[in-house]
């Protein structure tokens, strides 16, 4: 259709990285995959996807009148090697994507000048899609020739690798697809190898409730034990399979001012973000897709980092957070202070909290340790 060639250019022009199209339909493959996630419960505490699975399978259930799906990619590559802060144990290592603003609040702006275009330009009719709607945007940008879902399950392109953020527009136009992306993973099995907590129980299968992303940013709850040590220094988010991917050999940097890392989000002290309260959280977080998950959790997983530090001092950090309001941050408090602090501090601290704590996660994270770690 000749509609096609010109929503390339304007997307294009509009600073877009990646642009395709799809067919408003999903292939059996990808609905089979959807329905056999849900089942084996890998979604965890995720309710958004099973609620709306019908809708997320379908693209003509959420809009009857679609025609076709404009596929639009932004990216966000890191200028350096996004693994290197993991070494730096007194640091935070915050994912690549969550270094500066809200991804949604740039891409939706362009988006839907986009979309407005085509609505008046084109007379077509038109729905924007930015990640907060039941869209299968993976596989429908591996219909529209963006790149291929890899077996870490995140889109992989020959040209921007593992670093692209999606977005849609259903559209009542009818417009020619592009060809559909083949598979370019091979036998490479890095971003399998590389994950901390063993995620992916085969090739192109994840289960999020072992996935560092899922717990430090879906989880609301207490992070089980046995992840806690794999997390690292790893406070929001992992990007391990990401920074793996041999295909980021031909991605560039970006140069989007939006996504370069704010100098305070490139590598904060641990000790600076455990004292955050509420306001304080808010004020560094503001305009940042952190702010989201609230402050008590961040700090819930801060202090597994100070845990995993290494560094006995840090201790202090962890005993003055025994009495947060937070019995998330509470029993994290208590878990990295088991890490840290020798027996006598512990026994002491143990004593002088565990009678009056309410919370029973709180009050089993105390009995857990029989003999804390070392000494500060």
């Amino acid at each position: 259709m000749p509609h096609t060639p010109a929503i390339r250019e304007k997307a294009l022009s509009l600073g877009f990285d990646a642009v395709g199209f799809a067919p408003p339909t999903l292939s059996t493959e990808a609905k089979r995959g959807l329905s056999e996630y849900l089942a084996r419960g890998y979604h965890g505490d995720m309710g958004w996807l099973s609620g709306k699975a019908d809708r997320r399978a379908d693209p003509s259930v959420l809009w009857p009148d679609v025609r076709s799906v404009v596929v639009l990619g932004l990216n966000y590559g890191p200028a350096d090697d996004p693994l290197a802060l993991l070494d730096a144990r007194e640091r935070a290592s915050i994912s690549v994507y969550a270094r500066n603003r809200d991804y949604h609040d740039i891409l939706k702006s362009r988006v839907k000048t986009l979309a407005r275009w085509m609505h008046e330009t084109l007379d077509g009719e038109v729905k924007v899609f930015v990640d907060t709607a039941p869209v299968m945007e993976k596989p429908l940008a591996q219909a529209a020739g963006i790149g291929w879902q890899g077996k870490h399950t995140n889109l992989v392109s020959r040209t921007h690798g593992s670093w692209l953020f999606l977005a849609e527009i259903y559209t009542t136009l009818d417009l020619d697809p592009d060809a559909a992306e083949s598979d370019h993973c091979g036998g490479c099995q890095r971003c399998l190898n590389v994950c901390p907590t063993k995620a992916f129980p085969a090739p192109y299968q994840l289960d999020a409730r072992r996935c560092i992303s899922y717990l430090t940013i879906e989880h609301k709850g207490h992070i089980a034990p046995e992840f806690r040590a794999a997390m690292g220094n790893r406070i929001y988010g992992c990007d391990d399979c990401l920074a793996v991917c041999p295909w980021n050999k031909f991605a560039t940097p970006t140069d989007e001012a939006g996504f370069l890392p704010r100098a305070e989000l490139s590598a904060p002290r641990l000790t600076d973000l455990a004292d955050l309260d509420d306001a304080g959280f808010r004020r560094v977080f503001s305009g940042s897709p952190i702010k989201r998950i609230g402050r008590d959790r961040f700090v819930r997983n801060v202090l597994i980092a100070i845990g995993n530090s290494g560094n006995a001092a840090l201790a202090q950090v962890a005993e003055a957070r025994l009495a947060d309001a937070s019995p998330l941050v509470r029993a994290m408090a208590v878990w990295a202070l088991s890490r840290l602090a020798d027996a006598a501090i512990h026994t002491r601290l143990r004593d002088e909290y565990q009678p009056n704590e309410g919370d029973a996660q709180v009050r089993a994270e105390w009995e857990a340790v029989a003999e804390p770690a070392s000494a500060y």
